[in-house]
């Protein structure tokens, strides 16, 4: 056989043996990702941002919020406000510029409005002439008054050397009389001048008007352009008030008792307060007095009521139930109950005979054992396991709990 034959069957083709190896390199890089996740699972941790789920939670607030007791009578009102004040100017004026909005707050004194301060502004420069002019023509009597003295003197000396009549020592005398009476009338003038001007300079500050105590503004009534004025005036063209201010702090309940069961209200009396728009959220009360007076038409009685607990969620003019319980059974409520918190009943859960709840911190869940004592309307008194303030996961469905995990993060609802 030719051996050039033989060497060309012992080359290699390349083109045959180059074969592509990447079913081998994507199963290597497969394993490599099931392996991570099955340690992410294992362990808790989420992977990627679509694992994050959206829940409902509740704030496990303190028990000792809700006081426990038997009511003995229930009535219902409205939130008032025994401190509200519709401001306005002292005089009528034009609106220059306003300088509040609604739902801002305001202490005493801040300045709320500015009104036109042309013409009083005038007045006052007109005063302080006045005044000017009053206090030059002091300086003159003073001039006058040692002219007289002077000549007072000279006619003595010559009275005594009879080189004048007592007519004349008279005369002169009763002239530097007059100018001290003169004296004293313009000083006097200097006072109303003075005065005059103080009133100038207050009508002028009346022109910024400014709070008259702390709150917040819950109306507001003018804006610049517009005529202000104390009463109703300019056929309804003319603003009666700035705005309205309302003192959070003075905020109460005022209910309607029927006058056969007022025997069971007194001053002092514990309560619970219970608003419309918040039906789990028991506000501890205090009857503050009963007012002296009955309604003829509808046979009741007004019965102020106190709020113990200050809340922005509490707003004039809110519905409010009213529960008025027995001291004996609040105060020996107190005596037997522990300090603890209550949550919603829909967010525990139980398993093996133990509940815990799903605690909601830094939008990433936690599992957590917890104690529980008697439930009160919706709500579980917790005894171990929760501080006030935590957010826990809540739902009146089961679907709102499938799937929660340690370390899962969700967002809050």
């Amino acid at each position: 056989m030719d051996k050039k034959a033989l060497l060309n069957e012992l080359k290699i083709d390349r083109a045959e043996t180059a074969k592509p190896r990447r079913p081998l390199k994507w199963f290597l890089a497969l394993a490599v990702v099931a392996g991570v996740g099955f340690v992410a699972w294992a362990f808790g941790v989420p992977l990627l941002a679509a694992t994050e789920v959206r829940v409902q939670t509740a704030v496990a607030r303190a028990a000792a919020d809700e006081r426990a007791g038997e009511s003995v009578l229930d009535a219902t009102g409205y939130v008032v406000a025994r401190r509200q004040a519709t401001v306005s100017s002292k005089t009528t004026g034009k609106v220059l510029e306003v300088l509040i909005e609604e739902g801002v707050t305001v202490e005493e004194g801040d300045l709320l409005a500015i009104l036109d301060d042309s013409i009083p502004r005038a007045r006052m420069a007109l005063a302080e002439s006045q005044l000017g002019a009053a206090r030059a023509s002091l300086e003159e009597i003073h001039v006058d008054i040692r002219r007289a003295q002077l000549d007072v003197r000279r006619t003595r000396a010559l009275a005594e050397r009879d080189m004048a009549s007592e007519a004349d020592l008279d005369r002169a005398s009763l002239g530097l009389e007059g100018m001290e009476a003169r004296r004293k009338r313009v000083a006097q003038d200097i006072v109303v001048a003075e005065r005059a001007l103080a009133v100038q300079r207050k009508e002028l500050e009346d022109m910024r008007i400014r709070a008259p105590f702390g709150g917040v503004v819950i109306a507001k009534a003018a804006q610049p352009g517009e005529m202000i004025s104390p009463v109703s005036a300019g056929g309804g063209f003319t603003r009666t008030g700035i705005c309205t201010i309302v003192d959070m702090d003075s905020l109460e309940v005022e209910v309607d008792v029927n006058e056969a069961y007022i025997n069971r209200v007194h001053p002092k009396q514990s309560a619970t307060a219970t608003l419309n728009a918040y039906s789990d959220w028991r506000i501890p009360a205090e009857v503050i007095a009963t007012i002296p007076a009955a309604d003829r038409n509808k046979a009741t009685v007004r019965v102020r009521i106190a709020f113990l607990q200050r809340d922005p969620r509490i707003l004039p003019d809110m519905g409010v139930r009213v529960a008025f319980l027995d001291d004996a059974a609040v105060a020996q409520g107190a005596a037997d109950e522990s300090p603890a918190i209550s949550v919603p009943r829909t967010s525990l859960r139980e398993e093996n005979g133990s509940r815990y709840v799903w605690v909601v911190a830094n939008d990433t869940l936690e599992r957590r054992a917890v104690e529980t004592g008697g439930l009160e309307g919706e709500r579980m008194r917790v005894t171990a396991g929760l501080a006030a303030g935590e957010r826990v996961v809540a739902g009146a469905e089961e679907a709102a709990f499938a799937g929660l995990r340690d370390g899962l993060r969700v967002a809050v609802q």
